[in-house]
């Protein structure tokens, strides 16, 4: 079971203190809103809408397609719209509050999601339901690991941790469960059923959109495997921090990179820049990878310093920064993956 470290003291204060002052000017708000609140509460208690809220994008796109027509009757929020990363997240008090009063809330569970451990203690709704991606996958979650030559770093997860954790021996597990499809096949019926539970009149609905959406990624992973199976090259280079653990475990891939996927730094040592370099040497690579709003520099370096000076700079999204300008836009969980498969194709070339 994954262990929780505990959070840093200011932050659960802060939360506590900001749930406290919300809720009492709630209080002081109510008895003025007089007749307005009294005509409003029978058509409140008989039509009131599932208030659902994911942090980030694949949790919501995931929990759209299982709604399907049944979205316009459910208020569904994403936190993270506005392309921050779950990393350096800093929740707002609208956040928070958000998070308290929800009747359903899907999240990572990481060390980047402790503010919600924190908020959840204080939720203004004890029979809110959560589904925590982390524990839903269990023992197959990975921990996080330093290959050779990636560059050992601080980690960023978006709060400061005042515990100095002496004489802890606690793992830290990676938290980009989303890139493995196999894992979001897992997590929708997590989804699916958690929504039957909570109306089951519509259990049908939801089961029948799980199944179809399930279909849509197990044929996106039956290409990813044809891919592996019939390129030349079976490992992957990144000059940035590398957000795709479990996918490359998915298909046996190999890989190299700069920093880990929580890893808040952004210039290479030079040790690493030549490492990364000569693996494109030695293993005749022709493409470099990035992820998402990089901008190229470790990349470029890393290239200037191989024999050929000639690789391919490509982008894997890692949709940790998805926008709802984006998500307006058509962009999807599957589309982005769609997009990351083409990628993959000329990378393994």
């Amino acid at each position: 079971m994954l262990r929780q470290k505990k959070a840093g003291i200011r932050l659960k204060k802060w939360i506590t203190g900001a749930l406290a002052i919300l809720l009492g000017v709630m209080s002081i708000a109510v008895p003025f809103s007089g007749m307005h609140i009294a005509e409003a509460k029978t058509t409140e208690e008989t039509d009131r809408k599932l208030n659902i809220v994911t942090t980030i994008f694949p949790e919501y796109d995931w929990t759209r397609n299982i709604l399907g027509n049944r979205e316009a009757d459910v208020n569904l929020t994403m936190l993270l719209d506005n392309g921050t990363d779950l990393h350096s997240f800093q929740p707002a008090v609208k956040d928070i509050m958000k998070v308290s009063s929800c009747d359903l809330l899907i999240y990572v569970g990481g060390e980047s999601d402790q503010w919600i451990e924190d908020a959840l203690e204080s939720a203004q709704n004890k029979d809110m339901k959560t589904i925590n991606l982390m524990e839903v996958l269990g023992d197959t979650i990975k921990e996080e690991e330093t290959v050779e030559g990636m560059q050992d770093s601080e980690h960023e997860h978006g709060h400061e941790d005042e515990h100095a954790h002496e004489g802890e021996d606690e793992k830290e597990y990676d938290e980009h469960v989303w890139t493995s499809m196999r894992n979001a096949s897992v997590i929708c019926d997590a989804i699916a059923e958690t929504l039957e539970e909570m109306d089951p009149e519509n259990k049908e609905i939801y089961q029948t959109n799980a199944e179809n959406y399930k279909a849509k990624l197990s044929t996106l992973d039956q290409k990813y495997q044809e891919t592996v199976d019939t390129d030349r090259q079976n490992t992957l280079i990144f000059a940035d921090r590398f957000a795709f653990r479990y996918l490359v475990d998915d298909y046996g891939l190999n890989y190299y990179a700069a920093f880990s996927g929580c890893s808040a730094e952004s210039e290479a040592s030079f040790k690493t820049v030549t490492f990364l370099a000569g693996k494109l040497d030695e293993l005749g690579i022709k493409t470099v990878l990035t992820i998402e709003k990089s901008d190229d520099r470790i990349a470029q370096t890393v290239i200037e310093n191989t024999k050929k000076k000639d690789q391919k700079i490509l982008e894997l999204n890692s949709m940790q920064s998805i926008t709802s300008d984006e998500i307006k836009n058509g962009v999807t969980y599957l589309s982005v993956m769609e997009d990351n498969l083409k990628v993959l194709k000329e990378a393994l070339k």
